[in-house]
């Protein structure tokens, strides 16, 4: 059976891991690195991933993508206000949806997060050595439905069969339990560069993981941390040079670089001197510097807000759980924003102990979704994992209140139905609204979909029978059915939220995705193509100058214009792979008498022949 691979898809980097005999492995990347950037460059038909487009960040900034799990699957509206500090164009697409546009193409949170997985999915084959179709996808485990949805349509864009999401700490857990055979119970406090989770577990020694509660903020993470030491460096400099950095894109970058750089120096140091050189110029075309000394203590004051916010979901999901501090055997840290200081003192002062570090924060998500990966594949046989919902599902009744039918932390799989009937006489069909939230009002939660169930014979309000089924599978991900039970008329939807990707949206955006495959693969040979071509000059220019006592002017001048010829097709970044290798087929031949004319008189020992150019040795790094 062929592998199924495991994905934490994070906000600042991602990982992908596999289950080798009987251990999960941090499979690295391409590159080397065992996380990968969640980052993305496109231009024109270019598209990089990761290091490689991080790299082009401070230069084409809004060519660059980042940071995009936290608009996977939401509204324009609910962050409209964060994504104006994205140095990236984005827009409100027809259905409500976030539209991010490069070059003038637009682009959907799901594709753009499906280059990554498509990173991830090579990276993965290659270190394999074989085909790797299907995946288990980790989100945090306060997504809600629309954004797991969203995650599913981005690994099935990437060409991945999504064979489960489960949340990140849970996952966690998982590889924090690996090999473990005794009771505990345990806190996963999952603090990424985006998002923010706490979930309770209770794992024993027969190798159940059962889920007690989960809590969690999905729009708190690392990168908040980084906008705060942004804004106080702007501000010091507007106050110091009266120029404000805010539109300039180039300038933004190098300050969110060096914001997050200062972030985690300041988890080991008391102070950082942040020194950005030339960030810009004054109006007499002088150039500007920007000094700060940045103390833990002043970082530690501008984020006292985000730190606060991290306690209340850690006592709302104690609180759920029905347990006491005291009950609590471990508390694991996960997520790389869990090394600033100032969060295991928090844990310590809510939880009454300190954390501790049994797993590798950045690594663990994606070895516990490779174990659950394990266990699809049937190679874990004595891992039982039993998560929960995060959030209560419900209808909207009369008066707009939200009737709850499955409440948050309800261990799924989970299967609910309620009987409701009609507000008005001789009502013949009836709206069902579905939303997602705590609220008591529907309005204030979110609206997850809503769809109509008709041909309801006419009665008197109150006599129809609606039966309204909830099943929310392991995935998280909810299918609804209404049903008049006087007819058996029926409607049944899998709730994808308003701002869902059709399968004709995912088919073309799998399509855009196999483009950029392909147009990688024809850069990649006109690459190679043009590195022989070099060697060959480098060969002719070689001649040239190891016999230039010898060859006649007329020889010369041919070698000149060769290696003048060979360059200008070289450096012509339209040339096809044809062109390329039609000109260095010339070249040779043309070149081939003058290696026998004077090589051969020199070395005859050598035959002769002209050196062939041949590709790039594998592994070696070349420069084209």
């Amino acid at each position: 059976m062929a592998k199924v691979i495991g994905i934490d898809l994070g906000t600042t980097n991602s990982c992908v891991s596999c289950l080798i005999g009987d251990k999960s492995e941090v499979i690295a990347n391409a590159e080397g690195n065992r996380t990968t950037p969640s980052i993305v460059y496109i231009k024109g038909d270019e598209l990089l991933v990761g290091d490689l487009a991080k790299r082009k960040a401070i230069l084409e900034p809004k060519n660059v993508i980042y940071e995009v799990k936290r608009w996977i699957g939401r509204k324009y509206s609910e962050v409209k206000a964060d994504l104006k500090k994205m140095p990236y164009e984005t827009k409100e697409g027809s259905d409500g949806g976030i539209l991010i546009v490069v070059d003038k193409k637009e682009y959907k949170p799901e594709q753009i997060s499906a280059f990554i997985l498509g990173k991830l999915k090579d990276d993965a084959e290659k270190y394999l050595g074989e085909k790797v179709t299907q995946a288990v996808i980790t989100v945090p485990a306060y997504f809600n439905d629309s954004q797991r949805n969203a995650t599913k349509a981005a690994g099935e864009i990437a060409g991945l069969k999504v064979e489960r999401i489960i949340n990140e700490p849970t996952a966690a857990a998982l590889a924090y339990g690996e090999g473990k055979e005794k009771n505990e119970t345990i806190v996963v406090f999952d603090l990424g560069g985006g998002t923010f989770d706490v979930t309770l577990l209770e794992i024993s020694s027969e190798g159940t993981f059962q889920v007690l509660s989960t809590s969690g903020d999905t729009q708190l993470g690392g990168a908040d941390w980084d906008q705060r030491v942004m804004d106080y460096l702007i501000e010091e400099f507007k106050s110091k040079e009266w120029i404000d950095l805010h539109d300039n894109a180039m300038a933004m970058q190098r300050i969110k670089d060096e914001a997050e750089k200062a972030k985690k120096q300041l988890s080991t140091m008391d102070r950082v001197d942040i020194s950005i050189p030339f960030i810009t110029q004054g109006s007499d075309g002088t150039p500007k510097n920007l000094e700060v000394v940045l103390t833990r203590a002043k970082f530690e004051s501008l984020c006292s807000d985000l730190f606060k916010r991290c306690k209340e979901p850690v006592q709302k999901a104690l609180k759920d759980s029905m347990l006491k501090t005291s009950d609590i055997h471990e508390i694991i840290l996960v997520g790389g924003s869990t090394r600033m200081p100032q969060v295991p003192a928090i844990v310590k002062e809510v939880l009454g102990k300190d954390p501790k570090a049994t797993v590798n924060p950045d690594e663990s998500v994606a070895q516990g979704a490779a174990i659950q990966a394990g266990i699809i594949q049937g190679d874990v046989k004595d891992i039982l994992l039993l998560d929960v919902t995060p959030l209560s599902l419900a209808v909207e009744v009369e008066g707009g209140i939200a009737h709850v039918m499955i409440p948050r932390n309800t261990t799924i799989p989970a299967k609910k139905s309620n009987i409701y009937t009609t507000a008005s006489d001789n009502q013949t069909a009836v709206t069902v609204h579905v939303t997602q939230g705590e609220r008591q009002f529907a309005r204030d939660n979110k609206s997850l979909g809503m769809f109509n169930l008709e041909g309801i014979p006419p009665m008197r309000r109150g006599q129809p029978q609606i039966e309204v089924t909830f099943d929310i599978d392991a995935n998280g991900i909810l299918n609804v059915t209404a049903q008049e039970k006087s007819t058996g008329k029926q409607q049944s939807v899998q709730i994808q939220g308003s701002t869902n990707i059709s399968d004709e949206e995912i088919a073309s955006a799998k399509a855009d995705a196999e483009k950029f495959a392909e147009e990688d693969r024809k850069r990649k040979e006109v690459i190679e193509a043009k590195n022989w071509l070099e060697t060959l000059i480098y060969a002719i220019e070689g001649l040239g100058q190891e016999f230039k006592e010898k060859i006649s002017e007329e020889d010369k001048e041919l070698l000149n214009k060769l290696v003048a010829d060979g360059k200008a097709m070289k450096d012509n970044a339209d040339a096809t792979v044809e062109q390329v290798k039609d000109e260095t087929d010339r070249l040779q031949k043309e070149s081939e008498p003058l290696f026998k004319k004077y090589a051969q008189t020199a070395q005859p020992e050598a035959g002769g022949d002209v050196p062939q150019a041949e590709g790039p040795v594998e592994g070696e790094v070349v420069d084209a």
